[in-house]
């Protein structure tokens, strides 16, 4: 019994040997490969681009342009967001993104503490960049990469110098913006202000208000109240203007004021083509959603590093109803 042990124990070392002497001579021969790791099974770079207005047409057109640059460049894009500026829902999908460690981050500014907070602080620590397209936010507060969108600072110039052809340089004027103060607003109000106020025949009010429709018909209902000699008004948020035209209306011939919008959101468009309104800011959404990818991808490859602290600016114009009809 006990020789028989021996051999089956001689056997089943003999079998070991072996397979180890297999398996060792795997390791030195030309064909062998260590697996492959996570990188290099998948290579292509995530991206996300992240809006508070999902399926509106301008940012169709800026996710549609992001994704065929994405594909172009061998990348994956998706497209999250919210519907009706929903500011919660908009900042959950930024911390996700985040957590989930995606490559980069292409998102619509907002000039919050919120925000700040996520792309400064948890995007950084993360090391995701960050690109705001569109609407800007303080470069300081946010560390952003860059910014690719229109230069609003120009657009409220062009609407200011459009107003003096328009009307001529003596007026009263009322400014409507969105009592949260903007950055991208701001910088609209500034270019705005900076060209009227060379005349001093030009009276400027500045009208703080909130974009729910009701709180927009009060306040034009009011300010047409207490201005009765009123010959213009400019919309800094394209979110208010609907519901102002609608109130000046109700009061008088829209004819007689000027009206103007910093945005070609859907409602302006059609209100322009309707000769309700004088003008407004045409961007370029397609070549924003195509250079942010561009240029996030430029960073993430090293090939251009740093990119522009101070922003990507892409075309705007004016556009007069006199252009439509």
């Amino acid at each position: 019994m006990r020789k028989f042990v021996i051999v089956i124990l001689g056997l089943v070392c003999v079998v070991l040997f072996y397979f180890t002497i297999v398996s060792g001579s795997k390791v030195f021969t030309k064909d062998w490969e260590l697996p492959r790791t996570t990188e290099q099974v998948d290579t292509k770079h995530r991206l996300v681009l992240i809006t508070q207005e999902l399926e509106t047409p301008f940012w169709d057109k800026v996710a549609n342009s992001a994704k065929e640059e994405a594909k172009k460049e061998s990348a994956s894009l998706e497209v999250w967001g919210s519907y009706g500026n929903n500011q919660e829902d908009f900042l959950k999908k930024i911390e996700i993104a985040i957590y989930s460690q995606v490559d980069g981050i292409i998102v619509q500014g907002l000039d919050t503490d919120e925000f700040k907070t996520l792309t400064k602080i948890k995007a950084a620590s993360y090391g995701i960049p960050i690109i705001t397209v569109a609407n800007d936010v303080p470069m300081g507060d946010s560390l952003r990469k860059s910014y690719v969108g229109s230069d609003q600072y120009l657009a409220g110039k062009m609407i200011g110098e459009q107003l003096l052809v328009d009307m001529g340089t003596e007026g009263e004027v009322a400014i409507m913006i969105d009592m949260q103060h903007q950055y991208f607003q701001e910088q609209r109000l500034e270019g705005i202000k900076d060209v009227l106020k060379e005349y001093p025949n030009i009276q400027i009010t500045e009208i703080e208000m909130q974009d729910a429709r009701e709180q927009v018909i009060a306040t034009t209902k009011d300010v047409l109240n207490r201005h009765p000699n009123i010959n213009a008004f400019i919309a800094i948020n394209a979110d208010i203007l609907a519901a102002m035209v609608q109130e000046i209306e109700s009061r008088s011939q829209i004819e007689r004021y000027f009206i103007y919008s910093c945005d070609d959101d859907y409602e302006s468009i059609s209100l322009l083509n309707q000769g309700k309104i004088d003008g407004i800011i045409e961007q370029s959404p397609e070549e924003m959603g195509t250079m942010s990818v561009k240029l996030i991808l430029d960073w993430l490859n090293n090939e251009k590093v740093p990119l522009d602290l101070n922003g990507y600016k892409t075309d705007i114009r004016i556009v007069k109803a006199t252009d439509v009809r």
